[in-house]
C-alpha cells in the first residue's frame, strides 16, 4: 500500500506538464512514509507537534493533537481513510520512597480470621497490609516475607509500594535464584550489577507467563547499604544493612530491560467529513489483580463447569462489570 495514493496524484502531474522523470522521482521520495497505513512518529514529529520531551503525556493528549498533524501530513489522504498511529507515551512507574521489612505471623493471620497460618489469595495480602498500616505514607515499600498456599505452601518474599492507597506487588527473587546469579549472599554488590542481571533473571523467570510487548514488571531485589532509615531500629543510621529496593523492567517481546517511563502506544485515526478521529475502542485484557479483585485469582480464570460458581452468564456479566468499574471508573 506505501504511497499508492500519492502515486496516483503524481501520474496526473505527469500526464498535464512536461516535468522531467527525474523529478517526478524525486517527488515520490520526499512523500510521506505510509506503510500499509501504518505510520510511527519520528524524533521531527515531534518537535513539529511543539513537544519537548519526544512523547505525550498522556492518551487523551495524543488523540487531541493528533487529528490536525495528521491533516497536515498527509494533506492527500481523505474519506474513508484509516492511519495507525505510533507513538511515544509517558507512563511513569513510581519507585520506593521509604521502607519497611516485615516477616507475617502466625498470630497475624489469625487476626485477619484466617483459618490457616498463611495467605491464599492476593486479597488477603491486601487487606493484611491495609489493616497492618492504615496510614501507609505514599510510596512506602513494605519488604513482605509469608507463606502462600498454592496447592502447596510455600515461603514468599515480595515487595509491595503504597501507590495512592493501592498496594502493588513487586517480584521478590529468592536467596535460591541470587545464587543462580551468581551472588554469594542474598544480595547485589551494586545498583549496576542489579540492572544487569535482572532482565536476564525475568526473561527465565517469565517465559512461561504468556507476557506481552509492552508489559512492566517491578522487580524488588537487594544490597548492602548504609542504614540511612534505621532499619535495624539500632538506633544508628550511619551503619550498614540489608536494603531492598524496587526497579521496573518492560519486555519488547523477545527480551527485558530497564523501564524509563515511555512506551509505545498505537491509536487508529479515521478520516470523517473534514478530520481525522480517533478509535475511542479500549482494548483491555484481564489481568492477575482483576482476577483476584472478583475471588478468581487461584487459577487466574472463571469456571463455567455445571454446578460452578461462574456456570451462568449473569454471574460472569457482574465480575467482569466489577473489574471494568473498578479499572475504568470515569467511564
Amino acid at each position: 500500500m506505501k504511497k499508492i495514493i500519492y502515486l496516483f496524484a503524481v501520474a496526473l502531474t505527469v500526464l498535464s506538464s512536461c516535468t522531467p522523470l527525474e523529478d517526478v522521482n524525486e517527488v515520490i521520495d520526499a512523500l510521506p512514509n505510509v506503510d500499509g497505513f501504518d505510520y510511527t512518529l519520528q524524533e521531527e514529529d515531534y518537535t513539529t507537534l511543539g513537544l519537548s520531551f519526544g512523547n505525550f503525556s498522556s492518551e487523551d493528549d495524543a488523540k487531541a493533537e493528533l487529528p490536525g498533524f495528521l491533516s497536515a501530513k498527509f494533506p492527500s489522504l481523505g474519506e474513508g481513510s484509516a492511519l495507525n498511529i505510533t507513538y511515544k507515551l509517558y507512563a511513569p512507574k513510581r519507585d520506593e520512597k521509604s521502607l519497611t521489612i516485615y516477616t507475617v505471623t502466625a498470630a497475624d493471620y489469625t487476626a485477619q480470621g484466617l483459618r490457616f497460618p498463611n495467605f491464599s489469595s492476593s486479597d488477603q495480602i491486601t487487606d493484611f497490609l491495609d489493616a497492618k498500616y492504615p496510614d501507609a505514607a505514599d510510596r512506602l515499600l513494605v519488604d513482605l516475607t509469608y507463606d502462600y498456599y498454592d496447592g502447596s505452601t510455600t515461603t514468599r518474599n515480595n515487595g509491595f509500594i503504597n501507590n495512592d492507597g493501592t498496594w502493588e506487588m513487586s517480584i521478590g527473587i529468592s536467596d535460591d535464584e541470587y545464587t543462580a546469579m551468581g551472588e554469594g549472599r542474598a544480595q547485589f554488590s551494586n545498583e549496576e550489577e542489579a540492572l544487569t542481571k535482572i532482565p536476564v533473571y525475568l526473561s527465565e523467570k517469565l517465559k512461561f507467563e504468556g507476557k506481552e510487548a509492552g508489559d512492566v514488571e517491578g522487580v524488588m531485589y537487594k544490597l548492602y547499604v548504609t542504614d540511612t532509615q534505621d532499619i535495624d531500629e539500632d538506633g544508628s543510621t550511619t551503619d550498614r544493612t540489608v536494603y531492598s529496593f524496587v526497579a521496573f523492567f518492560i519486555y519488547d517481546g523477545a527480551a527485558w530491560s530497564q523501564y524509563t517511563n515511555v512506551i509505545e502506544n498505537t491509536t487508529q485515526f479515521a478520516y470523517e467529513g473534514s478530520n481525522w478521529v480517533p478509535d475511542n475502542t479500549i482494548r483491555y485484557t484481564l489481568t492477575s489483580a482483576d482476577y483476584a479483585l472478583v475471588g478468581n485469582d487461584r487459577y487466574n480464570n472463571f469456571d463455567t463447569r455445571s454446578g460452578a460458581d461462574e456456570e451462568t452468564e449473569e454471574v460472569r456479566l457482574e465480575k467482569i462489570n466489577t473489574i471494568l468499574k473498578n479499572n475504568f471508573p470515569r467511564y
